[in-house]
């Protein structure tokens, strides 16, 4: 019996337009009762997937920030922070990179220095809780930063998903979307999170699944008993075979596929 399963978001459980599937809720209910866990797991704050899971909160873990953390039974169980010194490195880096936009995204809140219109309007339609400040490496110095996010204003896998990485020695840097690159400690990933939580709740690997549809969802699946991708996944990601190709997001078909594993 599958006793955990976990499911990315943008591309994967939510179609185009971004609106929630209208049985997942009752899917998760009924999964929670039959004894299986489910998870978001996202790149997205924790602040903003509870808020976006509000209904079934109580009956589900999540994994947050790509892997920077996983949160179960009203708490934090796991974190992969990436350390202060590099964080301020990778900040001087991005500076120098012309059109990326950084954002430092902590366990309660993501912050950033920057006024760029477009950018500031893309973050706060994503994230909960957001706050500017004059100095992001001063957050470094107070805060526990999961991972950096950085908005591209162009597609970032025609620019910073190129420019970054190389100049990055040492760090994990990730395409996370069309316009997002995760900059993290270079062994933060979801997969690390989803195994925190399989250990969290006593689960083998054997009866977990997973959902992902990019690169940043590359560990999580292959952590996972089963794996799938929509059709619509990145193609990069399906040319490494880490998953079942199934229907795409725009025809929900991950969330009818989770349905399957109601007995």
């Amino acid at each position: 019996m599958i006793k955990f399963i976990a499911s990315d978001l943008d591309g994967t459980l939510l179609p185009p337009t971004k609106i929630m599937p209208p049985q997942t809720f009752e899917y998760i209910r009924r999964l929670k009762a039959q004894g299986t866990i489910f998870a978001p797991a996202s790149g997205r704050q924790l602040p903003n997937l509870k808020k976006l899971f509000a209904p079934v909160l109580d009956d589900i873990a999540v994994i947050a920030e790509n892997g920077g953390l996983a949160w179960a039974d009203g708490g934090i169980i796991f974190r992969d922070p990436t350390p202060a010194g590099d964080v301020k490195y990778a900040l001087d880096v991005i500076a120098g990179c012309e059109g990326l936009h950084p954002l430092l995204s902590c366990a309660d809140c993501a912050y950033y220095a920057d006024d760029c219109g477009p950018f500031v309007d893309t973050l706060l339609r994503s994230y909960s809780s957001a706050r500017r400040v004059d100095d992001l490496k001063s957050v470094a110095d107070g805060e526990e930063v999961l991972k950096i996010s950085v908005w591209d204003e162009r597609p970032c896998a025609e620019h910073g998903g190129l420019i970054l990485p190389p100049l990055l020695e040492g760090l994990r840097a990730m395409i996370s979307g069309y316009d997002w690159l995760d900059v993290s400690a270079p062994d933060a990933n979801k997969g690390r999170a989803f195994e925190a939580l399989l250990g969290y709740y006593g689960i083998d690997r054997g009866d977990s699944v997973a959902f992902g549809d990019h690169m940043n969802d590359y560990e999580m699946l292959r952590a996972a008993g089963r794996a799938y991708m929509p059709e619509n996944a990145f193609p990069g990601l399906k040319k490494l075979g880490v998953g079942e190709i199934i229907g795409p997001h725009r025809e929900l078909s991950v969330i009818k596929k989770i349905g399957e594993f109601i007995l």
